[in-house]
């Protein structure tokens, strides 16, 4: 048996069990398409000359990086599959006389020739269509693409390199598999377990537990830093808890229904219920990885589509003028003497030199500090950093608040108003958090508040802050000078700052064109603001435009939103694939127990009734429960998007509603394809 006898004969195995063997290539090759296209994206000179590509080019590479690991452990489960269906068939060729080393040589050219379809043609498709994802991305981003076409090289060898480690180590995991199992195992693989498994209550109950507080991690956290901490918990507990449900639960409530004599005593229930008992703790694991692919699906195309389609939102959220200075001096007195004011003044001159009118003018000072507020009692800061210490101190991360300090003179002038305070008295203000007491207590100073203002000029702190925001209106900022005094490591424990911003009625190049000649560079060498610079050489100043802003915003977000589409056809790929072996492996499991009831009497109308009532009590089981941690995690998701300025709730809930029908369209599709297939295999091919 030497020459060509071998991989004669494992492409003979291939073809002969093309209906399991053809969507695992295709998959494969989807895989190393998309990840040839990610490579190459990120080194497309499309993102050279982009503002935003700096952000775009991160996202893919955290892309590839997440393709790379899926496609190794969802090739090592299909490749688990594969094996399984080969054994019987492996089995056959050692009982005729073929040992080990035979059966060896052909797992390694099936292998090999696996590796040659899904290398070569994902290669082949991803050079093919990089220009369609590259115009595609192009349009997400808003920047301009040319039309000629490119191959890169480094991406070549990164995914030649990269799928060709994973496709030697499915060769080395399939062959210590042949070699440590036995021919009689081999041949007698499909009948093993055949024995209905017995009712695991303890990690039914256990994992029920195990969601539930998951789900009340989810619904409890308030503080978006304490859910952006908690997520990975609380997802863990998720995918750890559905898998037992899957595998213990599912059985349990397969127990549960034959127990019920009016359910289970009926033509339609009783096959599908056996069924599903006696496969339950083979498949639940593969039932709770479609559940789980189907979650992120949900997740991420949500949360991306809100990101990018709400943009304009949170550019808005995000920058509350067109132009923004912020100075930054090391103390209170360097605004003193109306020097704000003529800084303010000279500022606007500075526009209107370059031919536009100012609008909407605001200039203000405040403190700012992070800080955890416990009933009236505002700490110092000095005990933040520790919450961030562990995860076990979520319950000190939801008492976090971003604590703001701002004279009553800057209040009254940018809001045209003309409130009073007394000695000891403040107004107070607060943004995504109540305060319930009637006076504060801040760095030994206690402050009545004389009233709760429920309004605040557009301030930019307050509506990007990822934290809940107190803001404290006093009569003078003086008095927390000792704030601004350097503590034994060197910096003072609060933040002075000075924030000048104004809007103005020009198309986004006109305003760029001002920012880049007034504001950008060159302040400090303006000799009519000598007099502010000079006041205190540790002074400096950050100038923001929120028309140069929006393209980073645009190539992060863009990028978000073209991974999550990519990623989730990637998933959906995947369960597709695990819900067409799932389907293939039961129907040759029920095919002879469907031939024995037809001799028995049951009619072919009466299997495609019980197969309708099977597959629709176990198929749709994954979607039902991605849908409830879909729903649960929302609160959750929600608030970490709300770090990244995304604050249109409505707008998350509709993309959510839509992105579940959507979904649960192309489920419901899928469900038709591949029933029909089950059905034609228990059927006999009839």
């Amino acid at each position: 048996m030497r020459g060509p006898f071998f991989p004669k004969l494992a492409l003979s195995g291939i073809k002969k069990n093309g209906q399991v063997y053809f969507p695992y290539l295709l998959t494969c090759i989807v895989m190393v398409m998309m990840f040839y296209i990610m490579h190459s994206l990120g080194e497309s000179p499309l993102l050279n000359d982009f503002k935003g590509g700096g952000n775009v080019s991160t996202c893919l590479g955290l892309a590839q990086f997440v393709i790379a690991v899926f496609a190794l452990l969802f090739l090592l489960y299909t490749n688990s599959f594969l094996n399984r269906r080969r054994y019987k068939e492996f089995g056959l060729y050692h009982v005729l006389g073929m040992g080990k080393r035979g059966l060896r040589r052909i797992v390694f050219w099936e292998t090999l020739f696996s590796a040659i379809a899904g290398l070569g043609g994902g290669l082949l498709c991803g050079i093919l269509f990089s220009k369609l994802a590259e115009l595609l991305l192009a349009n997400i981003i808003k920047c301009e693409a040319d039309f000629s076409f490119r191959v890169d090289e480094m991406a070549v060898v990164s995914t030649a390199g990269m799928f060709g480690c994973i496709f030697l180590l499915l060769m080395v995991k399939s062959l210590i598999t042949v070699q440590l199992t036995k021919s009689l195992e081999l041949f007698h693989s499909e009948k093993l377990g055949e024995k209905p498994p017995k009712t695991n209550w303890l990690l039914a109950i256990l994992g029920l537990a195990i969601l539930v507080a998951a789900y009340v991690i989810a619904c409890s956290i308030m503080a978006p830093l304490a859910a952006l901490l908690s997520f990975t918990v609380a997802v863990i507990m998720v995918i750890v808890a559905t898998y037992f449900l899957f595998i213990a639960g599912s059985v349990a409530i397969c127990r549960i229904l034959k127990g019920s004599k009016k359910y289970y005593y009926q033509k339609d229930h009783f096959i599908s219920v056996s069924s599903m008992i006696f496969r339950m703790r083979r498949n639940g694991a593969g039932l709770a990885s479609i559940c789980i692919l189907c979650t992120m699906v949900l997740v991420m195309l949500s949360s991306s589509c809100c990101m990018y389609f709400g943009l304009q939102d949170t550019v808005n959220q995000r920058f509350c003028h067109d132009i923004e200075i912020t100075v930054v001096p090391a103390r209170l007195s360097t605004l003193d003497n109306g020097r704000a004011e003529k800084l303010a003044e000279e500022l606007i001159k500075i526009a209107q030199r370059e031919g536009v009118t100012p609008e909407e003018v605001i200039h203000y000072a405040y403190l700012e500090m992070v800080v955890i507020v416990d009933g009236t009692n505002v700490s110092d800061g000095s005990d933040v950093e520790d919450s961030f210490s562990s995860i076990q101190n979520v319950s000190q991360i939801n008492k976090l608040r971003y604590f703001m300090i701002m004279s009553l003179e800057d209040y009254n002038r940018n809001m045209g108003t003309d409130l009073k305070l007394g000695e000891g008295e403040a107004f107070l203000y607060t943004s995504g958090v109540k305060y319930e007491g009637s006076v504060l207590s801040f760095y030994g100073n206690e402050w009545k508040i004389k009233e709760k203002l429920g309004k605040i000029f557009p301030f930019e702190e307050i509506q990007s802050s990822p934290l809940p925001v107190i803001l404290l209106i006093v009569p003078d900022l003086h008095v927390f000078n000792p704030c601004l005094e350097p503590g034994e490591d060197g910096w003072s424990r609060m933040r002075l700052e000075w924030n000048f911003g104004f809007n103005l009625n020009e198309s986004k190049t006109r305003i760029l064109d001002v920012y880049e000649k007034g504001f950008r560079r060159g302040l400090y060498d303006r000799e009519e603001l000598s007099f502010f610079w000079k006041e205190d050489e540790r002074t400096f100043y950050y100038p923001t435009c929120k028309a140069m802003e929006i393209d980073d915003m645009i190539g992060l977000y863009g990028g978000v939103f073209f991974i999550g589409i990519v990623l989730s056809i990637l998933f959906i790929s995947a369960m597709t694939l695990i819900i067409y072996y799932k389907q293939i492996s039961e129907g040759f499991e029920d095919q002879k127990r469907f031939e024995i009831m037809q001799k028995v009497g049951m009619t072919k109308k009466d299997i495609k009734q019980s197969i309708r009532s099977q597959v629709l009590t176990v198929f749709f089981a994954p979607l039902v429960l991605a849908g409830i941690h879909t729903a649960f995690a929302f609160p959750m998701i929600w608030r970490i998007l709300k770090i990244i300025y995304v604050t249109n709730l409505s707008l998350l809930i509709m993309i959510t509603i839509g992105a579940f029908l959507c979904f649960g369209v192309f489920y419901a599709t899928l469900y038709m394809l591949t029933a029909k297939v089950y059905y034609k295999i228990v059927s006999g091919g009839k």
